[in-house]
């Protein structure tokens, strides 16, 4: 079994287990008992380290969370989000603590809890300045029920300006072989300042799974449908960087999938990939990501096939990337003013 690494106060395995796949975001969700019951063989295959959010399913996640795992709360850490979520059926981004307060008693009923262990701010509230939105979580954690706050998807200054009021746990942004903004600066302004850093979709929203997927099968309501990086054009050629990758891969004697997980958790120790998926056989090859060492020269072969400028369009849609106070890379500011 890999090595813990440290989140706030807690040790957990370097693979966490992102929770929004069963209920939201890429296809169809699960039926809730088998959701259920795919979060208690998770836990059982050794994951420790839990994430959802208010904004997942409306709710609905955490409630799937909270059923699924609660009468096993010591096992695991719980880390939920804030600042988006939903009001009155509508999607909202509030970042005012009224507004975070709020969130949080809704997510703790959901969640049947008392306390919420990572409190991550979802995005940043740019009405809102981010002492005021760090200060309502501070709040939360004097009143007991938050243990440590997070940040998601936020640039270094914001990091700095936050840890400055009240000490970061984690911070959370998307990460991986495809998705490398966090080398911009913030992946390395955590190591310095002790902060975690999460990466979400290490496995390039599937597209660093072993087999990827087909755009043209994708669920009205896959939110891939909408990204740049899976449109037609733009995916056929981004396919090509699998064909240059495979070849590391087994050198490596690993999928392609081992080896992308793998490859993020060689960024540093305080990096911990969550990777999310519906899949029993996906969840259990996930879980001994950390297991595997990559040998340096594989690392940096990967890392030049995977130089950012060769990958082709946007994260998001430029309304949503808009939105994101992360750094970004010259030519996504470019597609952003088209």
């Amino acid at each position: 079994m890999a090595q813990t690494r440290k989140v706030g106060p807690f040790s957990v395995n370097p693979v966490g287990f992102g929770c929004m796949n069963v209920s939201h975001a890429y296809g169809a969700p699960m039926e809730p008992s088998e959701a259920q019951d795919f979060l208690l063989q998770a836990l059982d295959a050794g994951y420790d380290f839990f994430d959802t959010a208010a904004l997942y399913g409306a709710g609905e996640n955490e409630k799937l969370v909270g059923k699924a795992l609660r009468a096993r709360r010591g096992e695991y850490v719980l880390a939920s989000k804030c600042v988006l979520g939903f009001n009155d059926g509508q999607r909202v981004l509030d970042g005012r603590p009224k507004t975070i307060k709020r969130f949080c008693e809704e997510s703790l009923q959901r969640l049947g809890d008392e306390v919420i262990d990572i409190y991550y701010l979802h995005r940043r509230d740019p009405s809102v300045p981010i002492e005021d939105s760090v200060g309502a979580v501070a709040d939360l954690v004097s009143e007991g029920k938050v243990i440590a706050l997070g940040l998601s998807e936020m640039s270094v200054e914001t990091l700095i300006r936050a840890n400055d009021t009240h000490p970061v746990a984690a911070m959370q942004s998307e990460y991986s072989l495809w998705s490398r903004n966090p080398e911009l600066g913030v992946l390395y302004t955590c190591l310095e300042l002790g902060v975690a850093f999460v990466a979400f979709s290490p496995l390039a929203r599937g597209f660093l799974a072993d087999t990827p997927p087909n755009p043209t099968e994708f669920h009205p309501s896959d939110i891939r449908r909408n990204m740049p990086r899976f449109s037609a054009e733009n995916y056929a050629k981004n396919l090509g960087l699998l064909e240059k990758l495979k070849p590391l891969a087994d050198a490596a004697g690993l999928s392609i999938s081992a080896f992308a997980l793998a490859w993020v958790l060689t960024r540093g120790k305080h990096v911990i990939a969550l990777p999310g998926t519906t899949s029993h056989t996906h969840m259990l090859n996930n879980i001994v990501a950390g297991d595997h060492e990559l040998d340096s020269e594989l690392v940096a072969q990967a890392d030049l096939i995977f130089a950012p400028e060769n990958i082709v369009g946007n994260r998001y849609p430029s309304g949503a990337q808009k939105q994101i106070d992360t750094e970004q890379f010259a030519f996504e500011l470019t597609e952003i003013t088209k």
